[in-house]
Order: C-alpha cells, then structure tokens, then sequence
C-alpha cells in the first residue's frame, strides 16, 4: 500500500490501477471513497498533495494518508448515525471506531498510526468553533498542522466551505490583536442561574407587609 501511494507517483498509479480495472482488488480502501459524491476529488488532492511532498524532498505520513482514504467511510457512518438523533460527538468517535475495525479484516493498520489518524479525525468539529479561548486551544494541539492540512483538503472537495478554511489560514498567521479581532462571537447558549437572593428579599418584603407570596408564585419559595 505505502509503495503503491508514497512513491511520489499516487495519482498516475491510481490512474493506472484504475485504466487496468485492478484498483478493486489492489487498494479496498478507495472502493468506498470513490463512491462518494466529494470522494474522487478529495482523494485526488489528497494524493497529489503527497506527490509533492515527496517530490520536494519532504515527510509523508502514512497516518495522514489513511486518514484520508479513511475519511469518507467515517463521514458517512458519521452522518447516518447524527441522522438516528445520536449526538455528534459521541457518534464521531464511534465511527471512527467502527471503520477502523472493519478495516482491519481487509488490509492491517498498524497501531501506531492509529491514535494519529484518530487525532486527525476528532479535531475536525473543532475548526466549527472560533469563538474565546477554542481557537487557541486548538492552535496548541500537537496534531493541529496535521489536522489543518485535513481540513484544506475538505475545503478543496467543497466538503466544507473555503471560507472557514481561510480563516483558519489567516488566525494562525495573525498577530495577537488580528486574531482577537477575527473571533467569532460566542453563541453558546448560556445556563440560566435563578437568584435565590432575589426571591427571598420579596418574600421578606411581602411579609413585612402583611401579605404572603401568592400560591404558584416563581419568586416565593
């Protein structure tokens, strides 16, 4: 598999695979990719992104390679599952869980790799969140460039838009005061705290004048 994609030819030997009819049998993991509408263009980018780090003399990951032949196989359990009412957190997590083992019935990842194509995976919700200190926080991450180079390759599919791709472009190359401008306003809901200071001082005030609280009343206890 590795000599096959990290040779610094992935795309003419996927096209060759593919001319000869053989990449079904050769290469499973993109039997499923490229049945996804976004699938060959993300995996096209992703693959010619690797030839040039190779070209150029640069690292490759075979974590981030699976990651993204990986990645459509997770988005698309991902999704069937939010589509159930499952929560999207914990349904991300099972999927990638779910993929990775029946992955390893066809073609051995070895666990080293995983906790990185993991990390990959779990960060993308992150991006969504640009409001206070998530930003930073995930600036920090050890996994972050990994994850980010994920995420432009979603961007270049029209997965999610180019827009929060820039921005993520421009907040990691920005100075303190630009990056403080750029963040979004927070629109978490906020929890809601009852005074209890609030409902006694009425009640004091409505004894000290002969009266109670009416019954059902939300400021008497």
């Amino acid at each position: 598999m590795q000599k096959l994609l990290l040779s610094g030819h992935a795309v003419e030997t996927l096209k060759s695979l593919r001319t000869h009819g053989l990449s079904h049998g050769l290469l499973p993991l993109l039997d499923v990719i490229l049945e996804q509408p976004l699938g060959p263009k993300f995996i096209d980018a992703a693959l010619a992104g690797t030839d040039r780090r190779v070209r150029d003399g640069k690292p490759v990951s075979p974590a981030f390679l699976f990651a993204t032949l990986l990645w459509h196989e997770v988005l698309q359990t991902w999704n069937t599952s939010k589509g159930r009412g499952e929560k999207p957190l914990p349904a991300l997590f099972d999927a990638m869980d779910r993929v990775l083992e029946q992955q390893a019935q066809r073609i051995s990842i070895p666990r080293r790799f995983e906790a990185a194509i993991k990390e990959i995976w779990s960060l993308q919700p992150r991006f969504e969140q640009r409001a206070g200190a998530r930003p930073y926080r995930l600036l920090e991450h050890p996994r972050f460039r990994a994850a980010y180079d994920f995420l432009e390759l979603r961007g270049m599919s029209g997965e999610v838009p180019q827009a929060l791709v820039d921005w993520w472009t421009t907040f990691q190359e920005a100075s303190d005061a630009q990056r403080e401008a750029m963040l979004k306003p927070d629109e978490a809901p906020k929890k809601g705290r009852r005074s209890r200071g609030r409902g006694r001082k009425h009640r004091d005030n409505a004894l000290a004048g002969g009266t109670a609280p009416e019954a059902g009343s939300t400021d008497g206890e």
